[in-house]
This record gives structure tokens, C-alpha cells and sequence, in this order.
């Protein structure tokens, strides 16, 4: 390591507080300003530079509008001014700043001079590092979304060739048979045999015209449409769904109707691969100007906070997307062996 004098240093270090990317705010004991750096005062608000500038006690707050802790995003609650004793060497902070808004700062605040009080507060704008980290985050939940999508494509695929397709070909072989066919009976039997093999795969393009979207949505309603899907269910999968509705076949918009049948559908269809479970309950109802959502299980439940993603790991996402496009509040309550509750909230 090279040496360097004591001048040198002090040189160094004003340079650094003078030409340095990161916002530097030195306080008394009394958190009453004693000077900043020049970055410091760009990103200020003029009415709360010139109060921190005339010394008023607490001024910061005239820009800062709160941090992060381990209970809220934005709070002001134990704030790094008023409890200077705990650790606030590196937090999250939102400045009201000259220009631009309301910007996230990561931040530090403390001492550096006990026997004087003096507290240093150093801030370096998040605001980069966060709009790269939602774009990496938007092109890898894009990437899932297409995979999804061809995934799904694939599934739809190949049952129209397993099921629709090898049925109307085995309809046509036997419809050509036919032709070669002399006795009243055999052509009877062939009849009966093409009107049976018809008859499932109408049954199997109405379980795939329901899964994809039912008409019954569009005409009926929500209420409608839970009853034939949990119909359906019953039947292609043995599931039991308690349903109850206290909405008495009421039409809400188009969207929300859309919304909370695929939130209600996903989370079923996720009970029926996880939850190991022969019954559920499902409770639509109106409350205060909102459409409410509940599903309970008692299945296997899991770790909501470390949760360990299978299949696709999109479902869950998903719901809460949906969710956010009609305003609405979606959340899962669960833990391994007890259950899981969804509560879904759209505002009318």
C-alpha cells in the first residue's frame, strides 16, 4: 500500500464530499443541518434546502418521505432521526426531490463523532439500479409467459389430435365401411357405433370450449359460470366444490367477471395438483362496493414466504396480476399440512 500524508488524505477526502455521485448531509446532535456537498443540494427542494440551509430543526423532513423497514415500504415510524442508535447503516429511503418526484435513495445514517453528536447522511439514487432490475425481471416473466403459452398451445395441440382428430377419422373409416355394407342390421350398428363416437367428441369439444372460455360467462354471468365449471369438475375429476353465493345472479362488468373466474379457476386447478384434497370451498359475495372472493382447502398446504415453485412457478403470478388489472387485492394464506385460503377483493 502506497503512504500518503495526512494532507494528502484530507485532500482526497474533500474532493471526494465535493465531487462525489452520492448526496453527503452532516447533523448535529440536535439534527439541525452543518453542511452538505454540492449533489446533496441538487436533488433538494428549494423551500426544503433553504429551511435545512437557515438551520430548522428536523427540516430533512420536508423532502424525506419516509423509509423501509421490515413492516411497511414507506413509514416514518422509528425514524433514523429520532433513533440514531440503531442500525441504519444501510436502509431505503424516498426523497421528494427538485424535478423529478418522489425518488428511492439507499442510504446511510449515523455517527461519527460521539462526543459531539455529529451524524453523517449519505444517499445514493436507486433509481437506475431499480429500473434495470424490473426490466430483468419483466424479460425473464415475459420469457415464462411465452413458454407458458407454448406450453399450453402444445397441451391443446395434441389433445385435437389425440381426441378430436382420431375421432372424426375413425367417424370417416367407419362412414366408408359403410358403403360396402349389404345387411339392414350391420349398417344399423355402424350407425350406432358413428352416432357414439360423435356424441364424445361432441362432449370432448364442449369440456374443451368450456376450459378455454364458457359461453355461459358471457350470457349468464359469474354465478352461472362457477356452477357449470364446478360441474365439470366434479366430474372430470372427482373434486367436490362447496359453493356459495350470495349474489343472486347479478351482472357485473365484463372485466371483472373475466378476472375473478380465472383467479377462482387457476386456484382450484392448483388444489387439484397440490393440495391432495377431495373437497373445497369457494364463497362469492358482495361487501361494501366489492366482489369478493374466497377459497379454502384443507390440504397439504405450503411455505408461502419460501415457497419452492413447481410446474411453471406463473400461476400464483398470475392471479396477482389479474387481480391488479381491475384494481383488486389478491392474497394466500397457507402452511405446510393446513390448508389454503385465497382472498381475492375487486372494488365495483
Amino acid at each position: 500500500m502506497t503512504n500518503i500524508t495526512h494532507s494528502q488524505l484530507i485532500d482526497y477526502l474533500l474532493g471526494m464530499y465535493e465531487y462525489s455521485s452520492e448526496a453527503i448531509f452532516f447533523f448535529d446532535k440536535n439534527n439541525t443541518l452543518l453542511n452538505l456537498n454540492p449533489v446533496a443540494e441538487e436533488i433538494l427542494e428549494s423551500e426544503a434546502l433553504e429551511a435545512m440551509l437557515q438551520g430548522k430543526e428536523k427540516s430533512i423532513c420536508l423532502s424525506c418521505k419516509g423509509y423501509t423497514n421490515t413492516e411497511d415500504l414507506v413509514t416514518c415510524q422509528n425514524c433514523y432521526f429520532l433513533n440514531p442508535q440503531q442500525d441504519f447503516s444501510s436502509f431505503q429511503v424516498y426523497l421528494e426531490t427538485k424535478g423529478k418526484g418522489v425518488l428511492p435513495y439507499t442510504a446511510s445514517f449515523h455517527t461519527i463523532d460521539k462526543d459531539e453528536g455529529i451524524n453523517v447522511f449519505i444517499l445514493r439514487n436507486l433509481t437506475k439500479q431499480l429500473e434495470t432490475q424490473e426490466t430483468l425481471f419483466r424479460n425473464t416473466t415475459i420469457k415464462q409467459i411465452i413458454k407458458a403459452q407454448e406450453d399450453e398451445r402444445k397441451r391443446i395441440s395434441r389433445e385435437l389430435h389425440d381426441g378430436v382428430a382420431q375421432e372424426i377419422l375413425s367417424s370417416l373409416v367407419d362412414i366408408r365401411v359403410m358403403k360396402y355394407l349389404k345387411d339392414p342390421e350391420d349398417v344399423a350398428q355402424k350407425v350406432k357405433h358413428i352416432e357414439t363416437s360423435l356424441t364424445r367428441l361432441l362432449d370432448e369439444i364442449r369440456s374443451m370450449s368450456v376450459e378455454l372460455r364458457p359461453s355461459s360467462l358471457d350470457d349468464l354471468g359469474i354465478e352461472a359460470a362457477f356452477r357449470s365449471h364446478f360441474k365439470w369438475i366434479e366430474k372430470n375429476y372427482g373434486l367436490i366444490v362447496h359453493y356459495n353465493h350470495e349474489i343472486k345472479g347479478k351482472r357485473f362488468n365484463s372485466e371483472i367477471e373475466t378476472v375473478v373466474y380465472r383467479i377462482c379457476q387457476e386456484a382450484i386447478l392448483n388444489a387439484l395438483k397440490y393440495a391432495d384434497v377431495d373437497e373445497i370451498f369457494v364463497h362469492l359475495y358482495e361487501k361494501e362496493n366489492k366482489l369478493i372472493l374466497d377459497l379454502k382447502d384443507q390440504g397439504n398446504g405450503f411455505d408461502v414466504i419460501n415457497r419452492v415453485s413447481r410446474g411453471t412457478g406463473l400461476g400464483l403470478f398470475g392471479m396477482k396480476e389479474r387481480a391488479e388489472l381491475v384494481k383488486g387485492t389478491f392474497s394466500i394464506n397457507s402452511s405446510v399440512g393446513k390448508g389454503t385460503e385465497v382472498h381475492l377483493e375487486v372494488p365495483l
